[in-house]
């Protein structure tokens, strides 16, 4: 199981949202690399990177900071927000990121994901947000009303490395993840879930370590690590000795 801490970019900055609101941020720190080397020290095996300007523009805002993340780290980086053509894709891989997350893109230009996940083997996830089951799209902006499990569906056998499923209404306010909308996926297709929103204290981890999450990927966590509610070196050494035991 793998936790991967985020850093969310807003105006060059890491912070946080409230359920998806720009109007709710809470800046945690103006220097996105130094953020991630200090991630990386404390034995993060991965990084969760998200250009939220970018998720409402439809394109990268953020791309510096970005860079200055992936060259500080020699651990692998997930990037996710306004990637949405063939040339963000490979820009962004050529740029050193481990795996793009395509979003928006998955609800109207599935096709686009299909190619790049075949053009770029094992570098492609898809990002899955809903609220009450439904996805949402342009930064969480906009609903529809497409089942979460329908549009993940689109995408097997395809190549598609990891789906990342994030129920809006816990992300950034602790209030626990969904672990039973996220098992009802995860036991619905053969991609690998990674959990988010709402991870909030070790009391999670202990749960992501149950038998019934033993098929999810891992898990996204923010603010719980940023106010101190996680401490790191406590969940890191509870998954290892998970694997180690297991």
């Amino acid at each position: 199981m793998i936790l991967f801490p985020a850093i969310d970019l807003k105006d060059g900055q890491c912070v946080r949202l409230e359920k998806g609101d720009m109007e709710r941020a809470t800046v945690f720190g103006t220097d996105p690399a130094a953020q991630a080397r200090a991630f990386a020290d404390q034995g993060f095996s991965w990084l969760h990177v998200v250009d939220l300007n970018g998720a409402f523009a439809g394109r990268s805002v953020n791309g510096t900071a970005v860079e200055a993340v992936v060259a500080a780290v020699d651990i692998p980086v997930q990037l996710g927000g306004g990637i949405r053509d063939h040339a963000a894709i490979d820009t962004w891989l050529e740029h050193g990121v481990a795996r793009v997350i395509l979003g928006t893109a998955a609800v109207r230009d599935p096709g686009l994901v299909k190619a790049a996940a075949r053009d770029h083997p094992g570098k492609v996830a898809v990002g899955i947000d809903a609220r009450n089951g439904k996805v949402a799209v342009d930064g969480w902006a906009a609903s529809t009303e497409m089942d979460v499990i329908d549009l993940a569906r689109r995408f097997e056998d395809v190549g598609v490395t990891a789906v990342v499923y994030t129920d809006i209404d816990r992300d950034g306010v602790l209030a626990g993840l969904n672990i039973t909308a996220t098992l009802r996926l995860a036991n619905a297709v053969s991609i690998p879930v990674i959990a988010s929103g709402g991870l909030a204290s070790v009391a999670d981890v202990l749960r992501l370590l149950e038998p019934d999450c033993a098929g999810l990927e891992g898990a996204i966590s923010g603010r719980a690590l940023y106010d101190g509610r996680l401490d790191p070196i406590e969940a890191l050494r509870l998954i290892s000795a998970a694997e180690i035991n297991g």
